[in-house]
């Protein structure tokens, strides 16, 4: 290797060890204040010096009145990402089928239509989604945030399965309409195992993206129990004694679903989710 190489290669290894550290500052903070002891939260140090997890016992056991509500904050937002998961899967598979294995003159028009409401900012109809819930006696339900989440990220969801649909081959349908299968067997005993790794990874996504919401779940749900843990975190930050180990102990448990998420689909994720757009290039 000439030495310009090795300069180079210098230079990578730099670059990479920034970015690195860049990244993964935060989630060491946060993971050093999870297991800081609040007599030392206030001191400026970069290592800890004695180390608990009595923070996760508080936040676990509730021993805490700000944390008196985790497990049901919890169970919120794995209700929310749940069924969102599942009707974003459901609207996305057979939107995806309608418009990619059946023929019909407006399939263009309703995915251009899908897609422009993919573009539009989630924030922009914030406010006319507040007033339909209110006027419909949905606000501070569940359902009011499920309606909203499934939204915004089925047209997403349904782009991606529209484009992976039509590298099918249709000869697959015609040979299944020979031998006498309808549409809800086909769809059902054909399509839908042939984009289960697909349905995987946009579950995933649908998934993370009910997760992580915030705007909505403030906007949409007030009542102390029914909101969900991001909402209930961000609480925290209202006081002003907010117990900031506690809510790094919070933040380290609420992290754990979408990581063991990612670790058990990890494999279908990246191949699901560009599949259809490179077949659609």
């Amino acid at each position: 290797m000439t030495g310009r190489g090795v300069w180079v290669n210098v230079a990578r290894g730099a670059v990479l060890a920034v970015i690195t550290v860049w990244t993964l500052f935060p989630i060491y903070y946060i993971v050093s204040l999870a297991i800081t002891p609040w007599t030392d939260l206030f001191r400026p140090v970069y290592f800890v010096t004695h180390p608990t997890l009595d923070n996760f016992k508080f936040v676990i056991f509730q021993e805490s009145p700000f944390v008196k509500f985790f497990w049901r904050w919890l169970a919120n937002s794995l209700w929310v990402s749940a069924a969102t998961m599942f009707a974003v899967l459901v609207v996305a598979a057979m939107g995806s089928f309608a418009l990619g294995r059946i023929r019909f003159g407006l399939g263009r028009w309703v995915s251009g239509i899908t897609l422009f409401t993919y573009i539009i900012p989630a924030s922009f109809l914030s406010i006319p989604f507040f007033k339909i819930m209110g006027d419909y006696d949905l606000l501070d339900t569940y359902w009011a945030l499920i309606f909203a989440m499934t939204t915004f990220a089925a047209p997403y969801a349904l782009w991606v399965l529209w484009d992976y649909a039509k590298t099918i081959p249709q000869e697959i349908d015609e040979s299944a309409a020979i031998d006498g299968a309808g549409l809800v067997s086909v769809f059902f005993r054909i399509y839908l195992p042939l984009i289960t790794p697909s349905l995987i990874a946009i579950g995933t996504y649908a998934f993370f993206y009910a997760w992580n919401e915030y705007l909505y779940a403030v906007l949409l749900l007030q009542g102390e129990k029914t909101i969900t843990l991001p909402v209930g975190m961000g609480n925290f930050l209202t006081s002003d004694d907010a117990p900031w180990n506690l809510l790094m102990a919070l933040s380290v448990i609420y992290a754990l679903p979408p990581v063991l998420f990612y670790y058990v689909f990890r494999r279908y994720l990246t191949h699901g989710l560009v599949s259809g757009s490179v077949a659609g290039v």
